[in-house]
Order: C-alpha cells, then sequence, then structure tokens
C-alpha cells in the first residue's frame, strides 16, 4: 500500500462573497447620531428616520434624493400638451379636405359638386370628420396620401400609447406587420390570463419573448416585470386621457376606437386592458391627476409616456417622503429611482438600507412586536460616547484616576497569587498558569511535547483591596427639564457617569434615581428612551429616601449623593406613602425634604447639587440643603452639565485617597 500523502493547502482571493475578514460595517457614527436625538427626546424609530433622512458618511440621505426627485418632476410637468395626436390629426385633415376642394373646383361635373357638398357637410369634430370620410373616395393623390397618413398615424400612436417605443417600429408598416402585432396582443392577452389564474407561466413567457420579443425593447426578465410595465403604461394612457378636456377626451377616444376597429384589435384590447387591471388593481386607474402642461404638443404615445414618468415621480418622491404610515425604506422603488436619477441614487438609497440592515444586525437596535428599541449594547455605546464628550472638555490635569489598566479590582498589586473562580475579575498570571500546566500534563504519553492548559490551571493575581464608592445620581424627571431643554443633558450626564463608574472604577456602585412627582430607580437601559413625567410634582424628598437605601447596601463604600434639579421640591409623600403636590412649595414638603438630607448627612454622605435654574427660590433652597450636608452647589449651563458632574465625582474620589 503506498504512502498516503499529506493534504496540501492552496490560498488564493476570496470568491465565494462578502469577504470573511474584512472589519465589520461601521456604525460608531450612526448609533451616536441616533442616541444623541434619543436623548434629545426624540423615539428610536423618529431618530432613525431622521438619520435615515439625513444620510451618514458622505451618501445622500432621503431628503436629498427627494429634493432631487421634486426637480425633475417640475421638469415633467412641462414636457408639453396632451392633445398633440388631435391637432396633428387636424392637420392632416384640414390639408387632404383643401387639396380635394383644389382638385373638384375646376370640374364642371355635378358629382364633383356632390363631393362638394359631402365635404361641406362634414362634422365638425375631428373624430367624426375622420369616421365620415372613411370610404370617401379621393380624387386628388394627395388628399388620399394626407388621408392614409392619419390612418397611419393613429394605428401607430394608439399602439404606442399602450406598447411602449411602438411608434417607430411600425412606420410605414406592411400588413404582415400588422398581423405581427395582432398575434402579440392575443398571446399577451393569453399569458396575463394564464398569471391572473395562478398557474405556472415560466414557460409560456420564455416562449412569448421568444416569439415577440422585438416588440419589448426592455427586455423584461419575468412575467410580473412585462405585467407591471405594461400596466403602469395602460395605467399612464387612462390618466392623460382624463387630464383632456371632456370634448378632446371625446374625439381622442372616438379616434382610438376607430383604429382599434380598423386593425381587428378592439375586444383583444379591451379584454387585456381588464386584465392588466386585474393583476395591478392597487395601481391609480382611471384617477385624473397631475399631467403635464407645456408648450410643445405631443403625441399620444409620447404624452402617455409623459404621463408614466409624472406618475412615476411623483409615487417616488411620496417613497422617499415616508410620511405615511408603515413606511419603509423597503417601500423605495430602486429601479425607479436609477431611470429618475441615475446608478448613484440606487447606490446612496442600498446605503442606507445597508445602515438599517446591520443597526439590527449588529444588535444596536432590536425590533420586538412592531416597536424599535435601542439594544443594552447601544445604551453601552451612547454612555461611553457621552463620558467621551466630557472628557474632551476636561482639563488633562483633573481627570483623576479614570483610567484603570485592569478591568479587575483597582488596587495595588500584592505579588502573591490564588487559583482562579468563576466571577473573579483579577488579571492573569500567566506565568504561574503555564508552569501549572507544563506541571500537570509533563511526561504524558496523550500529550507528547505539547502543553494544554485546561480550567484547573488558571490562577489570578491578588490586589490590596481599595476602598470603593457608593454613587446615587438623583436627576430631576418633572415637566420643567423638558421645557427648560435640560433633560437630554441631564439624560447623557447619567449615562456618562454611570459609564465612567461601571468601566472605569468597577470597584465603585451607581444607581440613577429618577423623581418627579415619585421616584424611581433608572436602568440605564431605559434611561436613554425615557422621557420627563407630564405629572406635576418634584419630590426630592422620595428621590434621597431611595439614595439611602442604596447606600445602606454598600455600608463599606465611601458614599456619594449627587442631585441635578431645576426646581425647589414641590412634592414629599404622606405617612400613608401617598405622593402629594402643591405649588408653591408647603413648609410641610420643605420640612420633609430637609429631614431626609439630615438622615442621609448622617449615613456619611455629602450632598452635592447642579441647579439648572438660577431661580432665587431654588438657589436659596439647595445652599441651604448642602450646608446641613457638608456639600455644594454647583450651577453649570446645560451644556456643560455632564463636564460638572463627571468632575465632581472625579474630586471626591481624589479626596478619598488623600484621607
Amino acid at each position: 500500500m503506498s504512502e498516503r500523502r499529506p493534504r496540501g493547502y492552496r490560498y488564493g482571493a476570496w470568491r465565494g462573497g462578502p469577504d470573511p475578514l474584512a472589519p465589520p460595517y461601521d456604525l460608531g457614527n450612526a448609533v451616536d447620531e441616533i442616541g444623541d436625538s434619543v436623548l434629545g427626546g426624540s423615539g428610536v424609530r423618529e431618530a432613525l428616520r431622521e438619520l435615515l433622512r439625513r444620510g451618514t458618511e458622505g451618501r445622500r440621505g432621503l431628503d436629498e434624493l427627494r429634493r432631487a426627485v421634486r426637480d425633475r418632476l417640475r421638469t415633467a410637468r412641462t414636457a408639453g400638451r396632451m392633445d398633440g395626436t388631435l391637432q396633428e390629426v387636424r392637420e392632416l385633415l384640414d390639408r387632404a379636405v383643401q387639396a380635394e376642394r383644389t382638385e373638384l373646383f375646376p370640374d364642371p361635373d355635378d358629382l364633383a359638386r356632390l363631393k362638394e357638398a359631402e365635404l361641406d357637410a362634414l362634422p365638425e369634430d375631428t373624430s367624426g370628420a375622420v369616421r365620415a370620410l372613411k370610404d370617401y373616395d379621393w380624387r386628388s393623390a394627395e388628399a388620399r396620401q394626407a388621408y392614409e397618413q392619419i390612418q397611419d398615424l393613429l394605428r401607430r400612436e394608439v399602439l404606442d400609447s399602450s406598447f411602449a417605443s411602438m411608434k417607430q417600429s411600425l412606420e410605414n408598416a406592411t400588413d404582415q406587420d400588422m398581423q405581427a402585432v395582432k398575434d402579440m396582443v392575443a398571446d399577451l392577452s393569453r399569458l396575463v390570463d394564464a398569471h391572473n389564474r395562478g398557474e405556472d407561466t415560466d414557460q409560456q413567457f420564455a416562449d412569448f419573448m421568444a416569439k415577440h420579443g422585438q416588440f419589448f425593447p426592455d427586455q423584461p426578465g419575468s412575467v410580473e416585470e412585462l405585467i407591471d410595465s405594461l400596466a403602469r403604461r395602460a395605467a399612464a394612457q387612462q390618466r392623460m386621457m382624463a387630464g383632456l378636456s371632456a370634448e378632446q377626451r371625446a374625439e381622442l377616444a372616438d379616434l382610438m376606437a376607430q383604429t382599434m376597429e380598423d386593425m381587428g384589435l378592439a375586444s383583444e384590447m379591451a379584454h387585456l386592458s381588464d386584465a392588466l387591471r386585474q393583476a395591478r388593481p392597487d395601481l391609480p386607474w382611471g384617477q385624473r391627476g397631475q399631467v403635464p402642461d407645456g408648450e410643445q404638443s405631443l403625441g399620444m404615445g409620447d404624452a402617455t409616456s409623459a404621463v408614466a414618468e409624472l406618475a412615476d415621480l411623483e409615487a417616488l418622491s411620496n417613497q422617499l417622503s415616508q410620511g405615511y404610515a408603515g413606511a419603509s425604506l423597503a417601500d423605495v422603488d430602486e429601479e425607479l429611482l436609477e431611470r429618475a436619477l441615475g446608478r448613484p441614487a440606487a447606490d446612496d438609497l442600498a446605503a442606507l438600507r445597508q445602515l438599517e440592515r446591520e443597526l439590527e444586525r449588529q444588535r444596536y437596535l432590536n425590533r420586538s412586536g412592531g416597536t424599535l428599541e435601542l439594544s443594552p449594547k447601544a445604551v453601552r455605546r451612547l454612555g461611553a460616547t457621552a463620558l467621551r464628550r466630557v472628557f474632551a472638555t476636561l482639563d488633562a490635569t483633573g481627570r483623576g484616576e479614570h483610567d484603570v489598566a485592569d478591568a479587575g479590582a483597582a488596587g495595588e498589586l500584592t505579588g502573591s497569587s490564588r487559583e482562579w473562580r468563576f466571577g473573579d475579575e483579577q488579571p492573569l498570571d500567566v506565568v504561574r498558569t503555564v508552569k501549572n500546566a507544563v506541571l500537570r500534563t509533563a511526561g504524558s504519553p496523550r500529550t507528547g511535547t505539547r502543553v494544554r492548559i485546561a480550567v484547573e490551571d488558571f490562577e489570578v493575581v491578588e490586589t490590596e483591596r481599595r476602598t470603593g464608592a457608593a454613587v446615587a445620581l438623583l436627576v430631576d424627571l418633572s415637566y420643567s427639564m423638558a421645557l427648560r431643554g435640560t433633560w437630554g443633558a441631564a439624560k447623557s450626564t447619567a449615562m456618562a457617569l454611570h459609564s465612567l463608574v461601571t468601566t472605569r472604577f468597577p470597584q465603585d456602585a451607581i444607581e440613577i434615581i429618577g423623581f418627579s412627582s415619585t421616584a424611581q430607580v433608572l436602568r440605564p437601559e431605559t434611561l436613554a428612551e425615557l422621557s420627563v413625567d407630564t405629572l406635576q410634582g418634584t419630590n426630592l424628598q422620595h428621590g434621597l429616601m431611595l439614595a439611602r437605601r442604596f447606600l445602606a447596601r454598600h455600608r463599606d463604600a465611601e458614599p456619594v449623593v449627587l442631585v441635578v434639579t431645576d426646581g425647589e421640591p414641590t412634592a414629599h409623600l404622606e405617612d400613608d406613602g401617598t405622593p402629594f403636590f402643591c405649588w408653591p412649595p408647603m413648609p410641610e414638603t420643605i420640612a420633609r425634604t430637609v429631614a431626609e438630607v439630615e438622615k442621609v448627612a448622617r449615613s456619611g454622605a455629602t450632598v452635592n447639587v447642579f441647579a439648572l435654574d438660577p431661580d432665587p427660590g431654588l438657589i436659596h433652597f439647595v445652599h441651604d440643603l448642602t450646608q446641613r450636608a457638608g456639600g455644594r452647589v454647583f450651577e453649570p449651563d446645560a451644556d456643560r452639565l455632564g463636564e460638572y458632574v463627571v468632575a465632581d465625582y472625579l474630586r471626591s474620589r481624589r479626596g478619598r485617597r488623600a484621607r
């Protein structure tokens, strides 16, 4: 038996789809923009919609695309008048009649006078005159030629209004050419009927295109594309007719009916129109809408194309507006957009769709039960971004000890190690871990010269335990925060502080408490989308009660209480736990709030207040409150609130180390 050779490997360019080693789609800026809108009070769905409207990363948004479509609309509305065919038929008819009169005038025969009388009795309307002259025996060759031009023009225009580009292909058409058109219409009717019955029409469509493909230069790829194109044009034809005056509409309809009868297509085309309407009932059949109105006269085919373009642009503008219930990017017709604005516009739309997909695929947005929510991953990103912006404005010397090199508990290394236990966050002792694996596996025939590390080999370094802090951040949720435009800054500040404490100072604990008529503990996952409370009241007393309970659960930590508010306390809890509100503040509300402050102070905590309103009553109250608790009062602008709060927290940490 020959020795089996090891399998070799070859390397080359990846051709199996998207590059698996490509960096992930960068969504950082998009998530930050959505977060800014959400923190400012918008819902997640509204924030995403605004981002898609604006565009991102050098790509046009929906608003800019829609403006370009509206520019095209203004041009399309001046494409020309809809009565071009009627006008051309009238000119040819006048030429024929005039040439015939010129031929008859010198003839003294009574028959010539009878023919003149017949011409004098012609109906005044164009369609009636054309019908009356159908069997007329022309004396003038020029007149006969002009009338035949009318017949040829009507055949081509009528068919061109139903089938695009038919006008040029049927110029000087022979009987054989017209028979090919009849065969095509008959086969097309059978194909659409089969589709409407739900039959499998793939082979029938292929046979149809092989036989009649010359009549469809756009080369549709499926029966759906074919029907969609024909139905849109048929609906545009009806819309074009509806845009004419009643007199023009009656004359043109009569001319079309005569032409269809002459070609033997009247019943077949009527049946095809009904079948297309059944296949695409959602199109605006028979509805009167905008039609072009310019100086140039358009034939029926060109007028139908102009109306179809106008209808497509109007539909595209509506799709891009996304201003209707249940709107989504999937509603925007990419092919229609490419026809209107070119391939770059379709690429911009594709980029927006990819952005929306990636936000969900990378778990920044969660869709559940028809609602769109920020994921915990997105909330962490918003907190980190808010913190980064805060640090960008802080002086480098005042940043405090916020850069923790490891992810475990802070503290100096002791030089010793211990076995790793589930939940440990201390750094691994790599040398001792590898040593344990070597000692365990040395000499084992199963491993040979290889070293395999098992869970029991891991050891972590021990650190000195540093006293942590327990931070209670109380944020005013009263409606006045939204009225003053400070609510977004307060939420951003809370998320920045939460991110700082949980990622840079993992030995510290933080709880965010919102207070309005009552107080509640806020989770960071819900903080970003939280709205202010429309109920009246600023119940700082209840907020301080929850803060005191939080501090009691962390007795070994340094207590820190930070309060962000824009008004005096106007609510408190009664003895039975029910909230009570009164404006102006009642002495009982002030007394209960101050009593709660003193209880917090007795636990060893300082209370620092960030007053967002320069109202003298608020400033006087918070100064009295902080004197009782040994804290301080800050009066920052809303856009610098995060800087003040984070800097105060870092300053308090430096003070604890000094002690």
